[in-house]
Order: C-alpha cells, then structure tokens, then sequence
C-alpha cells in the first residue's frame, strides 16, 4: 500500500507573531502506523523541503513514544527533511492519503487549489482520505460536485471549539474547525477534550486531537487492507 502523508508549509499563528507549523505527534505517530504496517510513504508539502514543526508540539509535555522514535531515525528525519512538492506528485500512484494537524494547515491548505485537486481526485478514485486533529480544515472548499462540499452529509470529527477555546486561539485562528464542518452539512461529532475520538464513514477517516492520531492511522491502515 502507498500512501502520501501531506503537512502544512505554514508557520505563523495569525498575526500573533508566534510560531506554527505541524503538530509532530500528528505526523509521528501515524508515519509508525503506516510504516510498520509496510506501507510505503511519501511526504509532500506545499513548499517541499522541510516543513515547520509547531514549537509547541516538541515541548517535554508533548512528546511521546513515535516522537522519541523519531528523533533517533535517521531515515524518517531525513523523509520529513525532502517532502516532495504538493504540485509533484500525482494522486493515481497512491492507494491513501493523509493529513496531520497543527494549526498550519487552517492557513496554507485550506485554499491551497492542488491540495484541493488531490483530495477531489482521491475521492474520485474511491481511495481512502484521512485527517487529524486541524487538517479537516483541508476539506473547507473541496467540492465533489457543485455546491457539495466533500463532507456533506458524511460523519466527521475534528477539532473542536471546545478544544480551542482551551487552547486560547479561538479569536487567532481563521475559521473554527467544529463550526465550519457543521456548515458544510457534516454530521460532526466530538469525544471528550484531548481524549480519542475517531469517526470512520466509508473511506473518510477523521481523529479529533492529538490523541486520536494514532487510532485514525490505524483505521486508514484496516481500510486499505479491506480494499
């Protein structure tokens, strides 16, 4: 199985003048996911090359046992390091794709037209989507049809407004992740804050938090395996 794992090039918070990025734990703990299930992985960005991590997500208290594994990993470092160009690669040579959160993706991702391609091609070819924690943002303007949004009528999860609030960013980031889905038509559900909570409808996979990033990984990898 192929599978293209795409993060955020952004690294402002707004106009906070504090950085942004990926959360790493997002991006760590499903690359494991999909490499231990013998995946094979490529990595894009927007930009390419090496994507900002959120400062935030490599403090002491945010670090866990994918990150610790990362940081001793050559090869997964120097994968992070040369992310292939979004613009380069071509969705028919993947059987997923995924996106890890952080609050880069709200900025960059959100109205990025070949992200956007990639995920209407992705559903087009019935190949299995997944995001977690922000990266639903990157649904906000792909449309299947006119005036159907891809999560219409679909079960997702995401982050919630709850979640953002406890962050403090909820008068920072561009759109609330809850309410856009809930615009959208989406049937949104939530867990508890900061505890797992996946939502699998079809082929679209969604994990809520950091903490549902190991989960949504798992379910990307059991829908691939039922074809």
């Amino acid at each position: 199985m192929k599978i293209l794992m795409v993060l955020t090039s952004h690294d402002q918070m707004g106009d906070t003048g504090q950085k942004t990025g990926f959360w790493l734990e997002e991006f760590t703990a499903p690359y494991y996911v999909f490499l231990d299930a013998g995946a094979n992985i490529t990595i894009a960005s927007p930009k390419g090359g090496q994507p900002p991590v959120d400062p935030n997500s490599e403090a002491n208290e945010a670090l866990t046992e994918t990150t610790r594994r990362f940081e001793s990993d050559a090869h997964a470092r120097e994968a992070l390091a040369s992310t292939k160009k979004l613009a380069d690669v071509d969705m028919n040579e993947f059987d997923a794709v995924f996106y890890p959160g952080g609050h880069g993706p709200l900025w960059d991702l959100v109205n990025n037209d070949t992200s956007m391609a990639l995920i209407k091609a992705a559903y087009e070819q019935d190949k299995v989507i997944g995001a977690v924690c922000h990266a639903p943002a990157v649904f906000k303007n792909v449309e299947i049809k006119p005036g159907q949004n891809l999560v219409g009528g679909r079960e997702v999860t995401g982050f919630s407004n709850s979640e953002e609030d406890a962050a403090g960013l909820t008068q920072v980031v561009p759109f609330l992740l809850e309410d856009m889905l809930k615009d959208n038509t989406a049937t949104y559900t939530k867990g508890d804050d900061w505890a797992p909570h996946i939502v699998v409808d079809g082929k679209l996979i969604t994990g809520q938090n950091p903490a549902s990033s190991e989960g949504t990984a798992k379910a990307v990898v059991q829908a691939l395996q039922q074809g």
